[in-house]
């Protein structure tokens, strides 16, 4: 096993539990070493802090999988995936859910959905790449699925120098796969969907719209295949629209709202065009909700990203009556919550109107966030009324 050592005083944030060793932190990054290769890593006196994986293209260099001198077989993922089963199964989530969710789970570059008896798995890293048969080894003896769709066409792949491609082992997946989650009957896409298919992250968030839509006209922007909009709708919002540019989602939205007997209307449009075409026509909402993909992929378009929020925002707030209610949302880590608050108070200013916080939401909770690892809260959704 090959060791690499620290610079002079760079351990402290890896030994309080932050799982990246970036290229710059190490004293010496081999010319041979090859991505995904299996490392130690030491403090500049040579004392063991670590074993994970290389990639020594990337600025983060090595992910750390265990804190422990242990092999890195078939039996560490099944360990790994199995605790991972547990937390899900106290969670009463059904069998429909994030089965492993990459650090948060001591799997760095590892994402797995479970929908039923359906796993759909991405290889984000090298270094999980390289672990292929040990992972897929582990999810067949843990979870037994019928399927495994390696939805392995991830740009950051790219980005690890891998390619990009879409596997299924086990029985074909000729359709949609059936699910259910919160009561709600779904049947996405899991080979060429965004991510695996659908959006687990925001299970809890969904919910917390129970006490605030009921007789409320809510509007759901970025609706995808209409999870947020089929939850309003099924908790009393008196009338239900939604908004995405992909005629694919919006078919399945539309194909989601039928079968759970739902009366929600859909639309193929650009979000902010429309959102301007909704202000100059006066319309009023009681309930809006922003949930947009990811705006920024890096740090240096984060000032690009925060005007793009701050636009949906500010005509989202212009469209709510008085005592509405904005559930408004980011998964992009690279703006923090601090940063996304700021950007709603200078919305709010814009648009001359008051914001009270109700609620302050992350990620659900099969998507465990490392404490010391702030990375891995990515989710951010602020529920807020206006005055």
């Amino acid at each position: 096993m090959r060791i690499l050592k620290l610079k002079k005083k760079e351990e402290r944030r890896i030994l309080r539990g932050h799982p990246w060793v970036f290229s710059n932190e190490l004293e010496l990054l081999p010319k041979d070493a090859a991505p995904g290769e299996l490392v130690d890593v030491a403090d500049h006196a040579g004392r063991f802090i670590g074993r994970g994986y290389l990639n020594p293209r990337s600025l983060i260099a090595v992910r750390i999988l265990t804190r422990r001198q242990e092999e890195i077989d078939t039996a560490f993922f099944i360990s790994r995936i199995s605790a991972a089963k547990d937390l899900r199964a106290r969670l009463s989530y059904g069998d429909s859910y994030r089965a492993v969710f990459s650090e948060g789970d001591g799997l760095p570059g590892l994402i797995v959905d479970k929908y039923g008896s359906v796993l759909v798995a991405q290889f984000l890293t090298a270094g999980i790449e390289q672990q292929a048969k040990n992972i897929i080894a582990g999810l067949q003896e843990v979870y037994a699925p019928s399927s495994i769709v390696l939805r392995n066409d991830s740009s950051s792949r790219e980005l690890e120098g891998l390619p990009r491609t879409v596997t299924v082992l086990g029985e074909p997946v000729a359709g949609p796969v059936e699910f259910e989650e919160s009561g709600i009957r779904y049947a996405v896409d899991v080979l060429e969907g965004q991510k695996t298919g659908f959006f687990f992250d925001q299970r809890e968030n969904r919910l917390a719209l129970r006490d605030l839509v009921r007789g409320r006209r809510t509007l759901d922007c970025f609706c995808y295949v209409g999870s947020w909009a089929i939850t309003a709708a099924k908790f009393g919002a008196s009338e239900v629209i939604g908004i995405d540019a992909s005629e694919r989602a919006v078919s399945l939205a539309r194909e989601h709202a039928a079968r759970n007997n739902v009366q929600a209307q859909f639309l193929v449009e650009d979000v902010f065009d429309e959102l301007r075409r909704m202000e100059k026509e006066r319309q009023r909402f009681g309930c809006i909700i922003l949930d947009p993909p990811a705006f920024v992929k890096s740090r240096a378009k984060v000032r690009e990203a925060l005007k793009g929020y701050k636009e949906i925002n500010l005509r989202a707030m212009r469209l709510l009556e008085q005592g509405g209610i904005l559930a408004t949302c980011s998964c992009s880590h690279h703006i923090d919550q601090e940063l996304f608050r700021e950007m709603l108070i200078d919305a709010s200013s814009s648009a001359g109107r008051q914001l009270r916080l109700l609620e302050l939401r992350s990620q659900a909770r099969d998507h465990p966030m490392l404490l010391a690892a702030r990375e891995t809260q990515y989710l951010k959704c602020f529920i807020v009324q206006t005055d």
